[in-house]
């Protein structure tokens, strides 16, 4: 895929930011969540891409989402076909209440290198480069531990573990705690927790626990980007999601498999970009600084060579025509506010 396309994506991702941004802190979820929509889309339509969104927020008849299966981009041509995996906004809690790391993500592969994952959960564990190889989502929690602390040269004392603050992940922790490893709980955002892995200076060596299956092919994207590692297991807590998994041709053993960072996107040639929408450990949230500008902070990767880009841009919001759209599309709402 043409190189290019990275700095197309922060595009889309800085678009999302931007029009989502206004509503942080403001108890409307589902108003941010639409505003990201509406901003991812709008720049999708400019791209140069015959892309299918392939992880998305629903089904089409949860339309005006992007809904999986939806085609983005303006290119016909063949060779520009793409899977599309998206989180307009991660966080729709986050921002709702004002809180940290809420991004927009945007994952990219050359067609049918994406797994189409069920809406269903997912056990997942993620390290980032100097641990790849060192971990087994099959192993005990200790074990695990006491391989990340090897491979980083630390004592397990000295390991940090994010683990989402959930009632299914209590046993998880109690056992952390016992092998003596510090904990990073979150409250909501699978992507941001896994990528941290991938960065030092987040000072997060792996991620496990029970989230979203969507979530994990995108974090597998950026940790592929990273030359970090990740393994899943689909873990369905109901019928409902039982039922999501048969319609998706997936049998009983389909569901216990052990996917591997291959199985989760089969390319090296991917793109990811996010930006910060609140303020973040990895990145820094949308801030206006007054006279119609605001400054968004972006990291964009690119699988085939590695590379990672942080890009922080100020932008021009009565110059901008996806903004001035969102801002009339989303006027009743500020007026209310």
């Amino acid at each position: 895929m043409d190189r290019s396309l990275s700095l197309e994506l922060v595009r889309v991702t800085e678009a999302a930011a931007l029009a989502s941004a206004s509503y942080m802190g403001r108890g409307d979820k589902e108003g941010a969540d639409q505003a990201a929509v509406d901003g991812m889309r709008s720049t999708f339509a400019g791209l140069s891409i015959k892309g299918t969104v392939v992880i998305g927020e629903g089904e089409l008849d949860e339309a005006p989402m992007l809904y999986i299966g939806e085609i983005v981009g303006c290119s016909e041509e063949e060779e520009m076909e793409v899977d599309i995996a998206v989180d307009p906004l991660e966080g729709t809690n986050l921002i709702a209440k004002g809180l940290p790391n809420a991004i927009a993500v945007v994952a990219m592969a050359p067609k049918g290198c994406l797994l189409h994952a069920p809406d269903t959960y997912m056990e997942k564990i993620a390290v980032g480069p100097k641990a790849k190889g060192a971990v087994s989502i099959k192993a005990s929690i200790r074990e695990n531990l006491e391989a990340v602390a090897k491979a980083l040269d630390k004592n397990i004392e000295d390991v940090t573990v994010m683990i989402q603050d959930r009632e299914r992940h209590e046993n998880m922790i109690k056992e952390v705690r016992e092998a003596g490893a510090r904990i990073k709980l979150f409250t909501d955002g699978d992507v941001a927790a896994a990528m941290a892995t991938g960065f030092e200076e987040t000072g997060v060596d792996i991620m496990m626990g029970i989230g979203g299956a969507p979530e994990g092919v995108i974090a597998a994207v950026a940790l592929k980007c990273l030359g970090g590692d990740m393994q899943g297991i689909l873990h369905p807590m109901s019928e409902e999601e039982v039922q999501r998994c048969s319609e998706l041709g997936l049998t009983e053993e389909d569901v216990k498999k052990v996917l591997t960072l291959e199985d989760l996107v089969s390319s090296d040639d991917c793109f990811f970009a996010a930006t910060g929408i609140t303020q973040g450990d990895l990145l820094k949230g949308v801030l206006y600084l007054g006279n119609n500008r605001a400054q968004t902070h972006s990291v964009v990767m690119r699988g085939a060579t590695g590379t990672i880009r942080f890009i922080e841009a100020i932008h021009r919001l009565d110059k901008n025509d996806t903004i001035i759209q969102m801002m009339k599309k989303h006027a009743n709402f500020t007026k209310k506010s």
